[in-house]
């Protein structure tokens, strides 16, 4: 009977992982056309500026310049208003940002929910299941809680907030700005 019940828990578990099965599509090819009119990538024409944030994003992906295709990148260009145009806050979910400044200059701020650089380390041994935490990053804390404090401006205006609010925020967090 004890047999029975094993054999029906390993054809269901046997059913159920070739079921979850899932993961990236391979990033092998045979050929990779790169674009035909470099001017068509969108990287050569500024944009409008004159939105609330002062910023504009062109994106670029492998819809627009094919030769990006399996690499994993992406591409953006920012026009920023002359005067306190600004990128509001946001995340790269698996992904890396690089900067280049052409023209002017770019105040850049890295927010991190994770300043000691924590990581888990674990010895394994047979028979013992685990499983990563991915960890949990609370986005009003990162932002509004950050020490040093990020701008009552940069935030007023990335938020479309009053900077007293913001304000009350950042004491709410924890944030020291005055």
């Amino acid at each position: 009977m004890k047999f029975a019940h094993f054999l029906v828990a390993l054809v269901v578990l046997a059913l159920a992982s070739s079921i979850a099965t899932a993961g990236d599509p391979s990033p092998l090819q045979d050929f990779c056309v790169a674009i035909n009119d470099p001017k068509a990538a969108g990287l050569n024409t500024p944009r409008y500026t004159g939105n609330k944030v002062g910023s504009n994003v062109t994106l670029l992906n492998v819809d627009q310049i094919a030769g990006l295709n399996t690499l994993g990148i992406s591409l953006a260009r920012i026009d920023y208003a002359p005067n306190g145009g600004l990128n509001p806050p946001h995340t790269h979910p698996r992904g890396t940002e690089i900067l280049v400044v052409v023209e002017g200059t770019l105040y850049v701020g890295f927010v991190t929910s994770n300043p000691d650089n924590r990581f888990i380390n674990k010895v394994l041994y047979p028979g013992d299941v685990f499983v990563q935490n991915p960890g949990t990053i609370t986005i009003a804390n990162a932002v509004f809680g950050s020490d040093p404090p990020i701008s009552l401006d940069v935030l007023a205006k990335a938020f479309m907030l009053d900077s007293k609010i913001v304000s009350y925020l950042q004491k709410q967090f924890g944030g020291n700005n005055k």
